[in-house]
């Protein structure tokens, strides 16, 4: 087995990359729909936000492919101790010692890096949640998958109280980059993401400012996704709450959805439940090719596990958020 660390991926090997990929997810979660080619190879050739991506590709003795590895090392301040891996071997290839070798290039760049931390996610009951265990990752956090199919019963009628903002509340929606206007509102509202559960991981915090929000917006274009906003903007001009949902390149109908928060000073209002409801209404008038959203709760985030409930989201699998605590050289 050979483990190479790419320097600048090339055509040949990102695709090579999506098969190993494509071939891991279809094994351990069929239920996943594999990413484009063409977002593979955006993720693998495009800086990803606030961070450096360092990747590995295993090949057996024949030249072959058959695993990969990359670690995202983060560089914003508040999280310049964490790292975060994504680690697959194809199935016909495993238990043969690639995942390991892979892992031990992983860690030992983390050394290498200064990271103290190092976050891998794995499906409940996978043989990626056993190797982790084996490896001496601890479970941190248990996130609740969730989907809402649009074009069934339980996502059709959505509650009516969600049909009109709140008092004192009006809404604002965007595709990609945020006005400027609204930039340094959003960006404070952004903040509010730091307090979500996380259960046991050491992952940090990120201070949000406008350069860093238009910087997120930019990111996601260019490596071919859209990203589709409605905001809650307050009668003082604050922004109070927003939700986020990704319209992965070439994911076909199923879109992801990304941040919902409320600033705290606005809680209590009804506002992430609305903002949600306005969201599917907009995909189904302008997205009408979306039929289902994906989205993840912390499994002790009552509150917005509740509101996704509300809106007919269904729970349909789970994912144990692992750490590794590396120690220093």
């Amino acid at each position: 087995m050979n483990i190479t660390a790419l320097q600048r991926v090339s055509a040949a090997e990102a695709a090579a990359w999506h098969q190993i990929v494509a071939a891991s997810m279809a094994h351990d979660l069929p239920a996943v729909p594999a990413p484009d080619p063409a977002r593979t190879h955006a993720q693998l050739t495009q800086p990803p936000l606030g961070s450096r991506r360092l990747t590995w590709l295993a090949t057996g003795a024949d030249g072959v492919p058959v695993g990969v590895a990359a670690l995202r090392v983060f560089t914003s301040p508040g999280q310049e101790h964490l790292s975060e891996l994504e680690l697959h071997v194809d199935p016909a290839h495993r238990r043969l010692g690639t995942g390991s070798l892979l892992l031990s290039a992983a860690v030992a760049a983390c050394r290498t890096e200064n990271r103290r931390s190092l976050v891998a996610a794995a499906a409940a009951g996978s043989p990626g949640e056993a190797f982790s265990e084996r490896r001496g990752f601890r479970p941190a956090l248990t996130l609740d998958h969730l989907i809402l199919r649009l074009d069934e019963p339980a996502g059709a009628d959505l509650p009516q109280t969600a049909e009109t903002a709140p008092p004192g509340y009006r809404p604002a929606h965007w595709t990609g980059t945020v006005p400027d206007h609204l930039a340094d509102a959003f960006a404070s509202a952004k903040n509010a993401m730091n307090d979500m559960p996380v259960g046991g991981l050491d992952y940090g915090s990120v201070a949000w400012d406008a350069d860093r929000v238009r910087a997120m917006a930019k990111v996601i274009a260019e490596r071919g996704d859209t990203l589709l906003t409605i905001a809650a903007v307050h009668d003082d001009g604050t922004l109070a709450g927003y939700t986020e949902i990704l319209l992965p390149q070439g994911s076909g109908p199923r879109a992801q959805q990304y941040d919902t928060a409320v600033v705290p000073a606005h809680r209590g209002h009804g506002l992430g439940l609305w903002v949600k409801a306005a969201m599917v209404r907009r995909l189904r008038a302008e997205h009408p090719d979306v039929v289902e959203i994906e989205t993840d709760n912390a499994d002790d985030n009552v509150h917005m596990l509740a509101v996704n409930h509300r809106l007919g989201f269904r729970s349909y699998r789970r994912t144990r958020e692992f750490q590794l605590d590396v120690p220093a050289t």
